[in-house]
């Protein structure tokens, strides 16, 4: 079933493209601001995360230092990114239903262009961090080798969560509401604005949540010029393969049922 999947999309490759740059465009078209929307919300991110670090350093103490503020910077580019490709994704589907329901494509083109299209975001918003860290002279390491597996892994983590939930969201329109209201909170519960270890015996909770492992070894590897936490960073990995591809197998069981609950 899967392999099956993934041969169709190959085969409609040149669709999901078409849909993701369209996805694209209908996001900035009449935009006064244009692509600078896609730096807009990471620095509302990292700018939140300063006040929350700024608040953590008052209560122990100690000052906010120069890793603190790219700490947060480099975290808050792909959690944007992860937010943004949830949202769309989840309602792909549903925005797209006169495809869904007139002509013969394989529907798992929609989840993958609203998760693809925002790609292009975080492109912006990378390009834009990355001057930030010459700035601040962070330098490189052998450890930046690490960055694709975690981009990938990342990516891949969203393509899973955006492929169930659009489905289900099709089934259950409330399905869009409850993302939203989790993805709102989620920031809180995701070490975004703060290092799992200031949680001490508690910091094993917050990095079940798979995406928590990836955005800390991306700061590891990036800011602190150290490897990843292989344990954790293999439970993600692993977590992110098998519900990928539960997802598209379930995905797979339900399209024939997606027409008639349009």
């Amino acid at each position: 079933m899967m392999s099956r999947s993934i041969r169709e999309v190959l085969d409609h490759k040149d669709l999901l493209y078409i849909l993701a740059w369209r996805e694209i465009k209908v996001k900035y078209k009449q935009s006064v601001m244009g692509v600078l929307w896609a730096v807009l919300m990471p620095l509302v991110i990292v700018s939140a995360g300063l006040i929350v670090r700024t608040a953590f350093a008052r209560l122990s103490g100690t000052p906010v230092s120069l890793s603190d503020v790219t700490s947060v910077a480099v975290k808050s580019v792909p959690w944007a990114f992860f937010v943004a490709a949830l949202r769309f994704g989840t309602n792909s589907l549903v925005t797209n239903s006169g495809l869904v329901t007139k002509i013969y494509l394989p529907r798992l083109v929609f989840p993958l262009a609203a998760v693809f299209s925002q790609l292009f975001d975080f492109a912006v918003a990378t390009v834009v961090v990355a001057i930030l860290l010459v700035i601040a002279q962070v330098g490189v390491s052998v450890q930046l080798l690490w960055l694709p597996l975690l981009l990938v892994s990342l990516i891949a983590l969203a393509i899973a969560l955006a492929i169930a939930l659009s489905a289900a969201s099709l089934f259950l329109r409330d399905v869009k509401y409850i993302v939203d209201v989790l993805l709102t909170f989620a920031i809180f519960f995701t070490p975004v604005f703060y290092e799992s270890s200031l949680f001490g015996q508690w910091a094993p909770a917050l990095l079940l949540n798979p995406v928590s492992p990836l955005l800390e070894s991306i700061s590891a590897t990036i800011i602190h010029h150290q490897g990843p936490a292989l344990p954790w960073l293999a439970y993600s990995v692993v977590f992110t393969g098998l519900f990928l591809t539960a997802a598209i197998a379930v995905f797979g069981k339900l399209e024939p049922y997606f027409a008639e609950s349009v």
